[in-house]
C-alpha cells in the first residue's frame, strides 16, 4: 500500500517539486502611451463601439468632431461620459478624442465610457483600482435579445383569439 500523506512539504519532497518554486513577483505596470503622449482603447456597449484617445489637457471632449454637449444634448449622457474621471479623481486633466460608430446614443455613450475608462487605466496604471471597484472596465454585456420566429417580438405572441 502506497504511504499517507500528511502535509504539503511531504507531497513536495515525494514528487520533487520543492525546487520548482513559482515566484510571485509584483512588477509595476508601465504606462502604455503612444509617441504623441496619447492612450488608446476600445470601449464597447450593445451595439456601439468607442474608439477612444486620451492625453493630458483641460478636459475638452470631443465625439465623432463634435464637441460632447453637441453630440451628446442630455445632459444624462454628457454625466456618464464625465463618470470614469471623478472616480478617478482627475477631472478637467484629460483630453478626450472619440470615434463611435453602431447603436443609439444610450449605447454610444456607455461605449465612450467604456473607451476612457480603459484608456485611463492604460494611461495610468494606479488608476485601476477605483475604475475596477466602480465596475467601469468590464464590459456591459447586455444586448437586445432576438426575435424568435411565432412571436411577435422577441419573447412577446400574438393575441390568442377564442375564435
Amino acid at each position: 500500500m502506497a504511504e499517507e500523506i500528511k502535509s504539503l512539504e511531504e507531497l513536495n519532497t515525494l514528487t520533487g517539486a520543492a525546487d520548482v518554486a513559482v515566484a510571485e513577483v509584483d512588477v509595476p505596470k508601465t504606462p502604455v502611451r503612444d509617441m504623441l503622449g496619447r492612450s488608446y482603447a476600445t470601449g464597447k456597449r450593445k451595439n456601439a463601439v468607442a474608439r477612444v484617445w486620451i492625453k493630458p489637457g483641460s478636459g475638452k471632449v470631443v465625439v465623432n468632431g463634435k464637441e460632447m454637449k453637441d453630440y451628446f444634448a442630455r445632459p444624462v449622457l454628457q454625466m456618464i461620459l464625465r463618470q470614469p474621471f471623478t472616480v478617478a479623481g482627475v477631472e478637467n486633466e484629460f483630453d478626450v478624442m472619440a470615434t463611435v460608430t453602431g447603436g443609439g446614443l444610450s449605447g454610444q455613450a456607455g461605449a465612450v465610457k467604456h473607451g476612457i475608462s480603459k484608456a485611463l487605466q492604460l494611461y495610468e496604471p494606479s488608476l485601476r483600482s477605483p475604475l475596477k471597484a466602480a465596475g467601469f472596465l468590464t464590459r456591459d454585456s447586455r444586448v437586445v435579445e432576438r426575435k424568435k420566429y411565432g412571436k411577435r417580438k422577441a419573447r412577446r405572441s400574438f393575441q390568442f383569439s377564442k375564435r
